[in-house]
């Protein structure tokens, strides 16, 4: 148990990885050049009543025949490629910050000074090249793309490094690597891991990338924006409403930032899950939201708080992939104060 004059009641950490939003624009993948911002649009429908009724009318056919006859009236929004397109174009850019060996606030002398001793000897031993390639994996993947990434014929990434007097560009074809593990040995994500690595490990460097990638889905196709979170949806007159900004359909920077730190093959279940969850993001319980679960309990002693705490006072952990976990947490931040009380 930490002593109380090395208990830091006030922790905070900045985020590392900083996406923009994402903006959508409609092409063609044999005339790139040519591309048009992606509008959202109004849409009324008529459907159906599909949700679980209840017990009395399912049981009476009168009751049900009423049921179903209701109008399931919906006013949504819908975003997709015009009738000569064939091509989604997101456009995006990362800016990868250094600095992890210092905390944004923190209120102890004693724990910043052998949590910046123990964050110095990961880089020193790592340099974060574990973490940097598979964001850079991430990167040449699509994974950014969610939905807009099943069903595409075609994916081309082109990632370039805009920082002056260092530019540097890469090109993948997405459909080549794998979203499932990151098992590859590739010369190019090596090389832009190496640019992320390094920035990650300086202490007030960064590395501007700007990303832009065009995905075949077929002509006059539905993409997907982000859908924005209504909360009070009593008030509201759609049901569905996606994010666009200044009149151009986007992905959330949050939801591309989600994909990009989605880098945790580390947790207990991951072997016996690499059907379903696979890598998951990067967070301190390990909580994937859409599955209702946490793959990193306290219980199990396999949270980020069990690490770190020991982790930040010199001790030393038992496997580097905890390490690389626990560093991928402050990579991403947050506010992980500890009360001394």
């Amino acid at each position: 148990m930490a002593k109380k004059e090395n208990i830091a009641s006030v922790l905070a950490f900045e985020k590392k990885l900083v996406p923009s939003d994402g903006y959508m624009y409609g092409t063609k993948w044999d005339d790139k050049e040519n591309t048009s911002a992606l509008k959202l649009i109004e849409k009324s429908v008529r459907g159906t009543i599909s949700n679980r009724l209840k017990e009395a009318v399912k049981k009476d056919p009168v009751k049900l025949n009423a049921e179903v006859e209701k109008a399931n009236l919906q006013t949504v929004d819908v975003c997709a490629l015009g009738v000569d397109q064939n091509t989604l174009k997101l456009h995006f850019t990362l800016k990868v910050l250094g600095g992890v060996q210092q905390p944004s606030a923190c209120n102890n002398a004693l724990f910043k000074q052998s949590y910046t001793a123990a964050v110095a000897d990961y880089i020193e031993r790592e340099k974060f090249t574990e973490l940097g390639r598979r964001y850079a994996l991430n990167l040449a993947n699509a994974r950014f793309l969610w939905r807009n990434r099943v069903g595409a014929e075609n994916i081309e990434v082109q990632v370039k490094a805009l920082n002056k007097g260092t530019e540097q560009e890469w090109i993948f074809d997405a459909t080549q690597f794998s979203t499932r593990d990151f098992q590859v040995d590739d010369q190019q994500i090596n090389a832009l891991g190496d640019r992320i690595a390094l920035a990650l490990a300086s202490h007030d460097d960064f590395l501007m990338l700007e990303i832009i990638c065009f995905v075949q889905v077929g002509k006059a196709q539905e993409v997907y924006p982000s859908e924005e979170l209504v909360l009070d949806k009593g008030k509201g007159k759609k049901s569905k409403i996606l994010y666009a900004v200044n009149d151009i359909a986007a992905l959330h920077s949050q939801k591309i930032g989600n994909a990009l730190r989605s880098i945790d093959t580390w947790y207990p279940e991951f072997d016996d899950m690499k059907s379903s969850a696979g890598p998951i993001a990067i967070e301190p319980y390990g909580a994937v939201t859409s599955l209702g679960k946490a793959y990193r309990t306290p219980k199990d002693k396999q949270d980020f708080y069990t690490f770190f705490d020991g982790f930040a006072r010199g001790e030393k952990l038992t496997r580097i992939e905890d390490e690389h976990y626990v560093m991928a947490t402050l990579v991403r931040g947050g506010v992980f104060g500890e009360s001394d009380k």
